[in-house]
C-alpha cells in the first residue's frame, strides 16, 4: 500500500508564486499526497489563486486564519490536520522537480530512516546555484549551522511522530531540526537536487544579520544554553560565514 505524503505549506501574498508551487507538486510522479496550505491572512488574490486551483483537485485543502500568526503557527496548524505517514515541506514561493517525492521515499524507505533532505537549486534574478546536501547531519552538526533546506525535508511519522516548530518568527525551522536530532535522529542526505529556492528580496529569512539575533534565540530560549556557550557558538557561526 502507498504511503501517503502531507504537505506542509505555509501561504502569506504568494498571489505571484503560488500556482506554480501547487503546479509542482502536481506534476509529481508520486501521486498519493495530500497538501495542507495554510493562508496566514493574506491580502492579495493568493486565496482566490488556491481556491481556484482546489476545485479540480481534492487532495488540496485550503485553511484560512482570521490572523496574520508567522509561519510556525502556520505550519504548525497544518501539521495537526496532517494524515500523512510521512510529512514534508514546501513554501508558498518554492518549487520541486518532478520525481521529488518519489526518489525521496524510496530512499527512506530502503535506506529505513527518518529523517532526510536533499540538495537544492537557489534562484535569484534568474541565477541558479546549487546547495548541496551533506551525507549525514547530527545534532552536533546542527548546532554550528542549519545545513536542512525547509523545502526539501521530510519526516517520518510513524517512526519519530509528530513533530511541531518552534514559534520563534524566524529559524524556526532550524529549532524544529535541532528538536528532532536532540533524539538522537540522524538527519541523511540525498545529493541530487531535487527543489528549487527562489530568493525574495523581501523575505523574512534574506537579513542575514537580522538571522543572528534569531541565532541567538534558538541558542538561549530552545537549547537552554548559557551566555557563554551562545557566544561561543554564535563566534563560530559568523566566522564560518566570513570564511565560507
Amino acid at each position: 500500500m502507498n504511503s501517503l505524503v502531507s504537505i506542509i505549506t505555509p501561504c502569506y501574498n504568494a498571489e505571484k508564486f503560488i500556482a506554480e508551487t501547487i503546479k509542482s507538486v502536481q506534476e509529481q510522479t508520486y501521486a498519493y499526497w495530500e497538501m495542507i496550505i495554510v493562508d496566514d491572512n493574506s491580502i492579495d488574490d493568493s486565496v482566490s489563486i488556491i481556491k481556484k486551483i482546489q476545485k479540480n483537485d481534492d487532495r488540496i485543502k485550503l485553511i484560512e486564519l482570521k490572523e496574520n500568526k508567522g509561519p510556525a503557527i502556520a505550519r504548525n496548524r497544518a501539521i495537526k490536520e496532517a494524515q500523512g505517514n510521512y510529512i514534508a515541506f514546501l513554501d508558498s514561493d518554492d518549487t520541486w522537480l518532478f520525481d521529488k517525492l518519489k526518489k525521496q521515499l524510496e530512499f527512506m524507505k530502503n535506506h529505513h530512516v527518518a529523517l532526510t533532505f536533499t540538495s537544492y537549486y537557489t534562484n535569484s534574478e534568474n541565477k541558479k546555484k546549487c546547495v548541496e546536501a551533506k551525507e549525514k547531519i547530527t545534532y552536533s552538526d546542527l548546532l554550528y549551522r542549519n545545513y536542512l533546506g525547509c523545502l526539501t525535508v521530510m519526516y517520518d511519522v510513524d517512526k519519530i511522530g509528530k513533530m511541531y516548530f518552534p514559534e520563534f518568527r524566524k529559524r524556526q525551522d532550524w529549532a524544529m531540526w535541532l528538536n528532532i536530532t536532540k533524539k538522537g535522529v540522524i538527519a541523511y542526505g540525498i545529493k541530487e537536487p531535487l527543489a528549487i529556492y527562489n530568493l525574495r528580496k523581501n523575505s523574512l529569512s534574506n537579513n542575514k544579520l537580522d538571522l543572528l539575533k534569531y541565532n541567538w534565540q534558538i541558542y538561549r530560549e530552545n537549547e537552554k544554553f548559557g551566555v557563554l556557550k551562545s557566544l561561543y557558538l554564535i563566534s563560530i557561526l559568523i566566522f564560518k560565514k566570513i570564511t565560507s
